[in-house]
């Protein structure tokens, strides 16, 4: 996991919950809490970090990681809305995950472990992302999603089948605009 995924938990944790509770989780977890954003850190402590959270807060860890996706897009467009500010809509935007924002995310960080996102538009309103991934962090693309829904102003809805949480070896994201 890349330093930049961690410095916005980090922000999302501050602005959500306190820098009090960002402390006493990085002392739960044993961390500095200083990432490097170009640093490459062991998935595991991002998800020791997640799983403090939730113990801490009694909120699930799966609603955790779907409300740290809704708060990345925007941290992440705030970082680079040149990404971003080319597509006409969140469809769009998001057929483009693999071949362009995922390209651009290797280059701004290298050695980043991007998920596949393969594409398959339906209609001009309904888009099937299949998603693979070793980390299976299929409800941190879904919040990536509703961020992105937010920020091109769309009511959409998602059906999330298959699930490699169920065995599957991918995830299927039906997007569909409302």
């Amino acid at each position: 996991m890349k330093g930049i995924v961690m410095n916005i938990l980090a922000e999302m944790v501050e602005t959500q919950l306190g820098l009090e509770e960002w402390n006493n989780v990085l002392d739960e977890a044993d961390e500095s809490g200083i990432y490097t954003s170009t640093a490459i850190y062991d998935d595991e402590r991002l998800l020791n970090l997640v799983g403090i959270l939730s113990q801490r807060n009694n909120i699930p860890a799966s609603d955790l990681v779907f409300a740290f996706g809704q708060f990345m897009f925007p941290a992440f467009y705030k970082r680079y809305p040149q990404l971003i500010d080319g597509h006409a809509n969140m469809l769009d935007f998001l057929e483009s995950l693999d071949s362009v924002i995922h390209v651009e995310v290797v280059k701004l960080y290298p050695g980043a472990i991007t998920p596949g996102f393969e594409p398959d538009r339906r209609s001009q309103d309904q888009l099937f992302l299949k998603y693979e991934s070793n980390r299976n962090l299929c409800r941190l693309a879904e919040g990536l999603i509703d961020g992105a829904a937010s920020h091109f102003g769309h009511d959409y809805t998602i059906a999330h089948e298959p699930c490699a949480h169920h065995g599957a070896d991918h995830c299927g994201l039906l997007v569909s605009l409302a």
